[in-house]
């Protein structure tokens, strides 16, 4: 699982992107399955990370938002992670890259299934070189294993690096005839970006572009050593992003065009991300779903090929295996619900609708986008009604139809009652719904 941080809608060439190319991620879309409408639980890093690696919705299970180095919670023992998941059959796990699920030792990806990890705990950006806050936050440390083995470490070697440590972990579990589960979490292209000096300029499309490309040299990478150690036909590569583009950042961030908004809103641009299945002994090449996904439907699919037992709590997902095989076009589930700012249900959608409730959201309209790693400034707008959206005549979500369409709007605001009666909606002060609390120390 190649997962990487606020990579935008259209930033890689198969889904639009047009100011550099991105040879490897168009490659393995040919080769298996890219989704149009997948989706990230939540516009944010821990949230997102969580729902993906548990199966579940992340406020579910009380990991909201982007945990840092003050917050004392992480994810709870007693939720199953997809590592764990995949240790039960024997597999052998690792982790490189950003985890973001809790930075004390009982959060630790190694507490949580992981057999190796390498990499930092949280945020890039969460570190004493921040270009607005610096004093506001301390070092930032690399972990190997569960120690600390450096801090503020030398960012233009992230991606490489993290990419050479797969590799090499991919092998030695070939050579040993061990099954893997690698999860490579690419910190890029969150900001700060950095890439290395022996790539750098060689997008054409300034730093930015330099980023994304070294993302899809690392995807090479993958990819031609399950080639060259003949496990190609019968390894599962998926990649996908955690979140939409942080918008603010101007041209140090992405483009979910044409899609409405970015990071930090369940508006299209923040949620809908790209998501690609390449798997040559078990997927067809060169299939386009269009039915609607999303990540916490990853783990329930991976219990299902692997034969592993479910995890003891409940979770929210469900197997999106005949949507990836092209054996069917049916949604999973009957809706699928966008909560953000803890436990706010913003909006869901079902088939082709998605509608939103009343609630503050930030946007850059009107804005001055930042620039060359300065952020611009948000300003923040009330959605004071329902409104709804017919996504298959409308992308952009500009028209809105909620005045058109009552019964459809009934149909879903009913839909919405369920979910908050069993996880929450603290817009409308919702008590007593089935919401797991995180481990705390």
């Amino acid at each position: 699982m190649i997962f990487v941080d606020d990579l935008a809608y259209a930033d890689i060439g198969v889904y639009g992107a047009t100011d550099y190319e991105t040879p490897f991620l168009d490659q393995m879309a040919a080769e298996g399955v890219r989704f149009t409408d997948f989706y990230a639980s939540q516009p944010v890093c821990s949230a997102s990370r969580a729902a993906l690696l548990t199966g579940t919705y992340s406020n579910r299970i009380g990991i909201h938002g982007a945990l840092g180095p003050s917050n004392t919670h992480g994810i709870h023992e007693d939720e199953l992670t997809m590592a764990e998941l995949f240790k039960s059959k024997g597999y052998t796990t690792a982790i490189y890259g950003k985890w973001h699920l809790g930075h004390h030792p009982q959060f630790l990806p190694t507490r949580h299934g992981f057999d190796h990890f390498y990499g930092i705990p949280y945020s890039n950006d969460m570190w004493p070189y921040h270009p607005e806050n610096p004093e506001a936050w301390g070092d930032l440390p690399t972990f190997d294993q569960e120690e600390i083995v450096g801090y503020n470490t030398d960012q233009t070697r992230f991606t490489t690096d993290f990419t050479m440590r797969s590799v090499a972990f991919i092998k030695q579990s070939v050579d040993s005839n061990t099954p893997f589960f690698l999860y490579l979490a690419h910190p890029m292209p969150h900001v700060p970006l950095f890439v290395a000096e022996e790539r750098e300029g060689h997008s054409g499309a300034g730093l930015f572009g330099d980023v994304i490309k070294e993302i899809d040299w690392s995807v090479g990478q993958v990819l031609n050593a399950l080639k060259e150690l003949n496990v190609d036909d019968n390894t599962l590569v998926m990649f996908a992003s955690d979140n939409g583009p942080w918008l603010s950042y101007g041209n140090h961030a992405g483009s979910a065009a044409p899609l409405r908004e970015g990071k930090g809103t369940t508006w299209e641009g923040g949620v809908r991300v790209p998501f690609i299945a390449r798997w040559p002994e078990m997927l067809p090449a060169n299939l386009e779903v269009s039915t609607p996904a999303m990540t916490i439907d990853i783990l329930p699919t991976m219990a299902e090929l692997v034969e592993a037992q479910a995890p003891s709590n409940p979770i929210d997902g469900k197997s999106i295996w005949p949507l990836m095989t092209g054996e069917s076009e049916d949604m999973v589930h009957e809706a699928y619900y966008f909560y953000y700012h803890r436990n706010q249900l913003h909006s869901l959608r079902s088939g082709k609708w998605k509608m939103y409730f009343p609630h503050r959201y930030r946007s850059m309209q009107g804005q001055e986008l930042g620039k060359e790693g300065m952020p611009g400034k948000y300003t923040h707008f009330n959605l004071d009604t329902v409104e709804l959206y017919d996504l298959e005549l409308d992308i952009e979500e500009q028209n809105n139809v909620a005045t058109d369409f009552p019964d459809v709007v009934k149909a879903l605001s009913t839909l919405a009652d369920s979910a908050r009666a069993d996880m929450g909606d603290s817009l409308l002060e919702i008590e007593g719904a089935n919401v797991r609390e995180p481990g705390r120390l």
